[in-house]
């Protein structure tokens, strides 16, 4: 039986029936000047509420209000913890292989990872019965051998976050060993691919420099967008934020990254630390800091890290003036990037992040880390300060703009403006759905 976003559950042979693409939309040209449909099949390890899931379901929308036809495959969806565009009975998500465990007694998360993404590849190529004319896969390559199987050959889009072997740590001589093999799968599965995407130009400076029979592998960068239905709510409809923060604050900091250590959550609280001992007690009695983001009891790291987190303010004697948000709704987060006077964005080389985007369009400006990803999204010292990561520096900006209410106004409305020029959903949809026409043909 397989579960859907609603709850309910469908036999296999049902799943046949249920999941054939419709043939009418928007149609694409063939080579032949023949109008086909373009079908298309996101797949996609476990679809939480992470940025890499945001970019998924972006795609699957905009390419869905180009006129293609989306399913989403995955390993895991959970209705009670995603997004809400996955709950919609228009955008399928087909869910296969949850069964299959995700680590064994806390190990072997990536061999796991690996195999689930295989037993959703192979139910959908042998079993499922979907006609689609282009996957769209991400994260796990390992995936794109077994879609070479079917029948008739089908178009790989890979869309690469980032190299999956920078992303752990080898601490022991058993942990290098047991990566060998899956490092060695990821670089040469990846080159598969019929196309593969990058989320900037750093990825892609990254993806040359760690898959070096793939240098010479033309990678495209396709930025993430923003979908911005969910920020234009009107104030009425937002959230608010009373009972949330104290009465007596005046200035709100907000973090907003998933519970991991890689994160660099901590720097937040440090800086916070830093800015109240550089400013009088006066000056520092309305400062709040909101720390919100991911969280999944599913995950170890998320539940130890937040601990972990709240243990460190206690220590910086920072317990009055810290506010710890776990998985806080879509309306929520609206609410506290617009009353927010900047977002500490704290992860060093993170590969793009979204989170600046975000903030952006609310008209908040960012104060984050001078590598990756923000090098390109935010714009120094007009939309935000790109510091060091380290206390000091991001407390100075802070402070900054604590002592310049007009320049917090100010970097907020350049910070939209900029969005909007750069980072538009529609720029992104027409982007994707050219490339899904070129291999359509």
């Amino acid at each position: 039986m397989l579960r859907f976003p609603d709850g309910s559950s469908r036999c296999y042979g049902q799943l046949r029936q249920h999941q054939r693409f419709p043939r009418s939309g928007k149609e694409v040209n063939t080579s032949k000047g023949k109008p086909v449909m373009a079908r298309v099949v996101f797949l996609h390890p476990d679809l939480g509420i992470g940025g890499a899931e945001r970019l998924v379901v972006d795609a699957a929308v905009a390419l869905k209000s180009q006129g293609c036809s989306v399913q989403i495959w995955t390993a895991h969806h959970d209705p009670t913890h995603c997004f809400s565009e996955t709950l919609d009975p228009d955008l399928p998500v087909v869910c296969v292989g949850d069964w299959l465990p995700t680590s064994v007694f806390g190990y072997l998360h990536a061999l796991c990872a690996y195999l689930r993404m295989i037993y959703v590849a192979l139910y959908l190529v042998f079993f499922s019965g979907v006609e689609y004319d282009v996957i769209f896969c991400d994260q796990v390559s390992v995936c794109i051998p077994v879609l070479r199987l079917s029948r008739h050959r089908k178009k790989v889009l890979f869309y690469c976050h980032f190299p999956d072997q920078l992303l752990t740590q080898r601490t022991s001589a058993v942990k290098k060993l047991y990566r060998a093999p899956i490092d060695w799968l990821e670089e040469r599965t990846t080159g598969m691919a019929d196309m593969i995407l990058v989320n900037s130009k750093f990825t892609a400076g990254i993806f040359r420099e760690t898959f070096h029979s793939l240098s010479r592998v033309q990678t495209d960068v396709l930025y993430p967008s923003l979908n911005t239905i969910t920020f234009d709510q009107s104030p009425s409809e937002a959230q608010g934020l009373q009972g949330l923060l104290p009465e007596t604050t005046t200035c709100l900091f907000l973090s907003l990254n998933r519970y991991e250590r890689k994160k660099n959550l901590g720097l937040a609280l440090e800086a916070l630390a830093a800015l109240r001992s550089n400013l009088t007690p006066g000056q520092s009695a309305g400062i709040h800091l909101v720390m919100a983001g991911g969280y999944d009891e599913r995950v170890t790291e998320n539940v130890q890290h937040y601990a972990e987190l709240k243990e460190l303010a206690a220590q910086l004697h920072l317990e009055d003036c810290v506010t710890f948000l776990r998985s806080p709704s879509d309306s929520l987060k609206v609410a506290l990037l617009r009353g927010s006077a900047a977002v500490l964005y704290t992860p060093s080389r993170e590969h793009f992040g979204i989170v600046p985007i975000e903030a952006m369009y609310c008209c908040c400006p960012v104060i984050a880390a001078n590598s990756g990803g923000p090098l390109e999204s935010v714009a120094d010292g007009e939309t935000g300060f790109l510091c060091e990561p380290t206390a000091e520096a991001f407390s100075k900006a802070m402070e900054k703009l604590v002592r310049e209410p007009q320049l917090c106004r100010d970097m907020g409305q350049a910070g939209r403006r900029r969005v909007q020029d750069k980072f538009s959903l529609q720029a992104f949809s027409d982007q994707l759905y050219g490339y899904i026409v070129r291999l359509s043909q």
